[in-house]
Parts: structure tokens; sequence; C-alpha cells
């Protein structure tokens, strides 16, 4: 999830379990405050990125969103919310509000495609159930909606309860749709005769309609964007009333890239490309000791592009950070120089690649 989403999920949750009003306690505002800060804290593994791009990758949402270390972070950040404490509170007064913070930041990044390590330290294994995009503002509303709902009122952590029961309704609509999305990708692998490949449905950006439905077998990936309400296809333009056609703008670009279902354009993708000398080069990347990082992280990987040359160039990335009418996020190459391959990373088009 987003970090605003994170940071309003915990003063939220941090609002739905506030004890009644107590001489000494800590103040609404304050248990919300350490409940919105702590809901940020498991995000600071950012600062991987400062040692090496690939090992951010491959251990973000690890060690700092492990339920086996949440007890060791909270107090943690509890000490140093009464450090901070102007009016000098125990630690102890923090510890509850900088558990529940961290604990619907593990919850949000579990319901993602990115997925986390719930095991860590023990297990480097990661698990997601990807019902939600990154960005949901459908999520966010709803929590902001609470915390507006819940302010000022003298019973309001039942509104700030209500409004996460709301949340957790609307992710049971999404595992709904991601049901019926699933279910069209068996649908096609059974059609194409592909019986047993592994069906993926991902959440995609703009609607909680928008799925991205992967059907893996072997090498190769069919892939397909839908919308599940749409009975046809949205058009990315109006039609020009003059000779010169209207721009399109991008956040309508991207939405008209979900078709309905019964216009569904498949792409097959492959691992390595789908030429002879395309594959074989592709292949020899990546197996190359270099490339074992990118290896680890990539779930569904394909050839992005491969480039010729004196220092020709095989790219990769992983479906799950792809988006229509954008370049793809994390993509890496390895290029040959002679015997020697080096390691390569393209940007893509947001800050964290």
């Amino acid at each position: 999830m987003d970090p605003l989403t994170h940071a309003l999920g915990g003063a939220l949750l941090a609002r739905a379990r506030a004890p009644a009003p107590a001489p000494g306690a800590l103040s609404l505002r304050t248990r919300m405050a350490a409940g919105g800060a702590a809901a940020l804290f498991p995000d600071v593994d950012v600062a991987l990125r400062l040692i090496d791009t690939l090992d951010y990758l491959n251990w973000h949402q690890g060690l700092t969103h492990a339920p086996l270390l949440l007890p060791a972070w909270a107090w943690g950040l509890a000490r140093l919310f009464a450090h901070l404490d102007p009016q000098h509170h125990h630690w102890r007064a923090f510890y509850g509000p900088a558990c529940l913070g961290i604990t619907i930041h593990v919850a949000g990044d579990f319901v993602t495609a990115y997925g986390l390590m719930p095991l860590a330290p023990l297990s480097t294994q990661r698990l997601a159930l990807p019902l939600a995009f990154v960005v949901d503002p459908w999520l966010s509303a709803l929590h902001i909606a609470g915390l507006l709902g819940a302010a000022g009122l003298r019973h309001g952590r039942w509104v700030a309860r209500l409004a996460l029961l709301a949340s957790l309704a609307y992710l049971g609509f999404l595992g709904v749709q991601q049901q019926r999305a699933l279910e069209f990708g068996a649908a096609h692998a059974t059609g194409s005769g592909r019986n047993a490949a592994a069906v993926h449905a991902l959440p995609q950006p703009l609607s909680p309609f928008h799925w991205l439905i992967v059907v893996s077998a072997g090498d190769y990936h069919d892939v397909a964007r839908i919308s599940l309400t749409a009975k046809r296809q949205p058009s990315p333009a109006r039609e020009p009333i003059s000779p010169r056609p209207e721009p399109i703008s991008p956040l309508r670009a991207l939405y008209a890239a979900y078709r309905p279902p019964a216009q569904a354009q498949w792409q097959r993708l492959g691992r390595f490309g789908d030429t002879p000398e395309t594959t074989a080069f592709a292949q020899a990347a990546w197996q190359q000791p270099a490339f074992a990082g990118f290896r680890r992280f990539a779930l569904l990987p394909v050839l992005d592009r491969s480039t010729d040359g004196s220092a020709p160039c095989a790219w990769f990335s992983d479906l799950r950070f792809s988006l229509p009418t954008l370049p793809p996020s994390f993509r890496y190459g390895l290029c040959r120089d002679g015997n020697a391959w080096q390691l390569r990373r393209a940007r893509g088009a947001f800050w964290i690649d």
C-alpha cells in the first residue's frame, strides 16, 4: 500500500481501539499520531536502496514486515515515542498503538501483488493475496471518512470501527472480483489447451474491476487486461470536432486499455522472447550468476527487449509491475561485452524504479 493509506489505517485502528478516557492516559490525538507513525515504520527498509536496488527489491517487506518481529519493533517505537513525548508518558502507553500501526501496515501489504515474508527471519518465502492495487483511492477514502466521522465524537471509536468493517467488506468485494477474473483466466487456459497452466489475477489501477490476467505455462505467459464491468471497449478519446485531434490524457489512455471480457485481447509473451536467436541469447543472459538477484525477485518474468551491437543486452521485467502505456517498473538487463556480462538497470515511470 502507499504511505498515505498506511498512515490513515494506523490512525484509524488506534482510534477504534482507544480505551475510555482516564487521567494520565494518552490523548486521542497522541494515540492516533502514534498509530499513524507506527504504520509508516515498516517501510524504513527503503534505506536498502542506498546499498543496492536489487537487494532492496528482494528484502523489501521482509524483516520489518515480519509478524515474528512485530513485538520487538513495537517496543523500539514505543521507547522512541515516549522519548519524544512532551507529556513524558511511559513507553508502555505507546506500545499498544505501535503494535496496531505495524499490524495494519503488514495486513495492507499482504493484499498487494508484491507480497511479504511472514516467517522472516526464519524463511524468505514471500506470500501474497493480491486483492488491491498498491494505490487504492477507494480504500483510502474509507479510512478518511472514518477519521473524519470519528473526529470530535464522544463515541467516535464506533465510527472508526464501522469504517474498518467497511474496509474489510471492500476487500471481500475485491476477493469476489478476483475470483471472477481467475475463472475467466481458467476458461482461457482450458480453451487454449493449457490445462496445466497457472492462472494469476492481479489488481490494476483506477477501478476495482480492472484486472491483469496471466496464464503461465512453461516459459510463456498469455496476458489480457480486462474490465469486469465494461460492456464495450471505452474510447480513449472523443471524436475530433476539428481537424486537430484531441490529445489523449495519460489516465484516459490507461483506463481504456482494459477491455470487456468478451473483447479481451490475449497476448503471448515469452520469458526468453519468441525467436530462436533471441531465445538463445536471453537464456544465456538469464542463467548468469550476475542475474541471480533478479531471478529471485521476478515471479512472472518476461523478456522486455533484446538489443544488438558490440555489447548486446537482454532486458527483463516482471509482469506484476507492468502497466499499459507506461514503461515497466524494475527492468534489469545483462549486457555482454566480450566474455564479460554486466548487470544494468532501466528506469521506469515512477520514482521507486
